[in-house]
C-alpha cells in the first residue's frame, strides 16, 4: 500500500473512531451482528480454548473481545492509534486479560513478521479488511498469512462483494451513509478473485456467501435488534437460492494451510 493511501485510509478510520464507531458499534442491533460474527468465525475456524488467533485490522475490538472467552489467545492489529486506544480501554474494562492490541499496519512486513513470524498462530483473521487492500498487497498479505500460521491453521475473512445487490441500492439511496462507512480507495472483492492468492500462497480456500441483508440493516437501524435477528433469518434462505446468492452483500474467505 503508497504511503499517499495508507495515509487516506488513517485519516478516514481515525475520524471514524473519533466518537461515531464507539456509539454506533455499541448498539443493540450491532452488537447482535458481532455475536453473529463470532459464532461463524467460531465454526469456520474451530478455534478452541487454546488456539491463538490473530485479527488484523481489529479496529476497536468489538469483536475481538466477544471471541476472546473462546479462546487461548487473541491479538488484533490496526493502523488507527484511536482505534487501538479504545480497544485497549475496552480490553482493561472488561478484564479481558488474554487479548492484546497493537498499533501496526498489516502490510508493514518488518513489523509484522517480526511480531507474528515466531508466535504460530491457530488461526488469523480479518474481518472487513481485505478489500481496502491493492490488489497486489493483497497476494503479499496471503503469503504473509500462510507463514504466520502454524500447520494446519486456518484463515478466516469477511468482505463485501463487488456484485452485492445492497452496494448498488445504498449508493443510489443513501450515498452520505455509504461514504461515511467507505474510504475513498477502498473496493469490493469479487469472490472466486479473492480466493485465488490464497490457493496461490499454499492454502486450500474456498469462499460462501454470508448475507443480503441483515449487515446492511444493522449498519442502517443499529438499535432495531429485531429486524436484524429476522433479517438473518431470512438471509440464511436466500444464500443457499441458486442464481439469487450471487447478488449477496458479503462473502466468507476460508483458507486452511
Amino acid at each position: 500500500m503508497s504511503e499517499e493511501t495508507l495515509a487516506r485510509e488513517l485519516a478516514h478510520h481515525e475520524a471514524l473512531y473519533s466518537g461515531f464507531a464507539q456509539q454506533h458499534f455499541a448498539k443493540a442491533a450491532v452488537r447482535e451482528l458481532r455475536a453473529y460474527m463470532v459464532k461463524r468465525i467460531r465454526a469456520a475456524t474451530g478455534v478452541g480454548s487454546q488456539s491463538r488467533v490473530l485479527s488484523l485490522g481489529c479496529g476497536i475490538g468489538d469483536t475481538e473481545l466477544l471471541l476472546a472467552p473462546h479462546v487461548g489467545s487473541i491479538v488484533g492489529i490496526d493502523v488507527s492509534p484511536s482505534a487501538i486506544r479504545q480497544a485497549r480501554e475496552d480490553a482493561g474494562r472488561a478484564g479481558a486479560a488474554n487479548v492484546e492490541f497493537i498499533e501496526a499496519s498489516a502490510g508493514d512486513a518488518a513489523v509484522a513478521d517480526a511480531a507474528f513470524k515466531e508466535a504460530g498462530f491457530d488461526a488469523v483473521i480479518a474481518i472487513f479488511f481485505l478489500h481496502h487492500l491493492p490488489d497486489t498487497e493483497l497476494k503479499n498479505t496471503a503469503r504473509r498469512v500462510r507463514a504466520w500460521l502454524k500447520p494446519g491453521g486456518v484463515f478466516y475473512g469477511l468482505d463485501p462483494s463487488r456484485y452485492r445487490l445492497s452496494g448498488a441500492l445504498g449508493s443510489l439511496l443513501i450515498p452520505h451513509l455509504m461514504r461515511r462507512y467507505q474510504t475513498p480507495d477502498e473496493h469490493e472483492l469479487k469472490p472466486a478473485e479473492a480466493v485465488a492468492p490464497f490457493r496461490e500462497a499454499g492454502f486450500e480456500a474456498r469462499f460462501r456467501y454470508y448475507d443480503f441483508s441483515s449487515t446492511p440493516l444493522a449498519g442502517l437501524f443499529p438499535s432495531w435488534r429485531f429486524g436484524y435477528r429476522v433479517t438473518r433469518a431470512l438471509d440464511e434462505a436466500l444464500i443457499r437460492t441458486p442464481l439469487l446468492r450471487a447478488l449477496s452483500s458479503n462473502f466468507e474467505l476460508i483458507a486452511r494451510t
